[in-house]
Parts: structure tokens; sequence; C-alpha cells
């Protein structure tokens, strides 16, 4: 099974970049989408999505143009559940889950806090409410794959200057402090599985010509609990997509 997660920025945007030759060309199995800024009624490119053999699912958000999830599936699922039961959350589209016999995939979305203290505050209830649900999750669906762009990086590795960025939200030591927790949960980070080298990132600012210096920071992940390690295949990320700010990054699993 190939799985992809990627922030694409606003879904409209991504496509008439010729988002979609890219997305026929990766071939991949399931597809989560996260800021997808759209709801599906708008888009005008869905018969091609189909046509490319995907069926998909869409918890956009409440307020136009921002935030939301999808997932695009060549398999058809089980099971498809939208958000978590948290108003507040539901409400911004962060996530959705699709259930397959071997394994479920949630695409989620993160509260970023960079826009200052009462969005960094939402995002620390955020952690704490949508962990213990995940925590819960993980008990009925011990074979899950939870994709996305978490808004953090992990570890000083994951970022291009840990320095001057340790007072930045998505750095800061109470949100690598949850992450570090919630690996230790029962979570593999299946890049750094695989891969242990430094200056792999997936998001880059649009200012100071940052991408093409590869200033970056690792904020989208593929986490698999840990029933699914022996089952990682493969794992990349794939910075030659050029859609948005962040890149894709590949997940193969061999059941």
């Amino acid at each position: 099974m190939k799985i992809i997660t990627y922030n694409v920025n606003g879904i409209r945007s991504a496509i008439n970049k010729n988002w979609l030759a890219w997305l026929q060309a990766t071939d991949a199995d399931v597809v989560c989408l996260q800021e997808i800024k759209a709801t599906p009624d708008v888009l005008t490119d869905l018969h091609l999505v189909e046509a490319l053999g995907y069926q998909h699912y869409w918890f956009p958000a409440e307020k136009k143009g921002y935030s939301g999830t999808a997932i695009f599936t060549k398999r058809t699922p089980n099971h498809i559940e939208y958000g978590c039961g948290i108003a507040d959350f539901d409400r911004e589209g962060r996530n959705v889950r699709v259930d397959f016999d071997e394994v479920s995939v949630m695409s989620v979305y993160f509260p970023s806090g960079s826009s200052g203290d009462e969005r960094q505050v939402f995002k620390y209830r955020f952690l704490d409410e949508f962990g213990k649900y995940l925590t819960l999750l993980k008990v009925e669906h011990p074979r899950l794959i939870i994709c996305g762009d978490y808004n953090i990086c992990h570890r000083p590795i994951d970022i291009h200057n840990p320095k001057s960025n340790a007072n930045s939200s998505g750095f800061l030591p109470e949100e690598r402090e949850w992450m570090e927790n919630f690996i230790e949960s029962g979570f593999v980070d299946t890049f750094r599985h695989l891969n242990k080298e430094p200056h792999n990132y997936t998001w880059w600012s649009f200012r100071f010509n940052a991408r093409a210096k590869n200033l970056g920071w690792r904020i989208d992940y593929a986490m698999a609990s840990k029933e699914l390690e022996d089952n990682i295949k493969r794992v990349a990320i794939l910075p030659e997509a050029r859609h948005s700010d962040h890149c894709p990054v590949l997940l193969e699993m061999e059941f």
C-alpha cells in the first residue's frame, strides 16, 4: 500500500500548478490531504480525480478558505470517520479517517500557533484533547497510521536552525515534549525509522528564498502504530513536488 500525505495549502491552487498530473504519476493508493481550503462543491476537477480511480472523502472547515482535510483512495474503505467528536476541532475540519481490513489511515491537520498567543493556547488544547482521543482510538484501531501536518518539529535535526527557533511556535519545548510522549505511547516516526540523515524538511517559508537554500522544517509525518513497524517498507520526502510551501511524504507499507 502506497500512502502519501501532503499539506497542499489550498487544493485549487495546487491543481492550478498541475497537481493532478503529479498525482497520476505517483500512483498512490491513499492520499491524505491537509489545508484543502475548499469544499468539494466548488471544485470543477473532481471528475478528473475520479478518472484516476480515486474515491474522495472531504472534511472541510466551516470557515470558507480555511483549514480542512481530505482523503483520496483507490481502495474502498470499510468505514469513513469524519472528525473526532470535539466541536472546536471538527468545525475546523481537522481530521478524517478511512478504515481498511489491514490498516486505518488518518489525515490530520494540527493547528498552527504562529499567528499569536490565542492560537498557541488553542494548539496546546488540541494537543491535550486530541492526544487523548488518539490514545483511545489506538485501542480500538491498533493498526493505525496518522498522516499529516503536525506543525511540530520533533528534534533539532528536524529544523534548519534549532538555536534561533528555540522560542518559535512549532519548536517550543512543550510541543516537542508532546511529540516525544506521543511516540513513546506506541507510535513510529516512519521517516526517522529508516532515515537518520539531517537536512530533510517538508516545509519552507515563502520568505528569504528558504526553499532554494533548504532552510526548512520537518513538520509533516506519517506516524504508524508500533504494531505496524514490521510492515514499513519505504519512506521518502518528495521535495521536488512544488505545489505548496509544504512537500509530500511517501510511505510504502507491505501487508
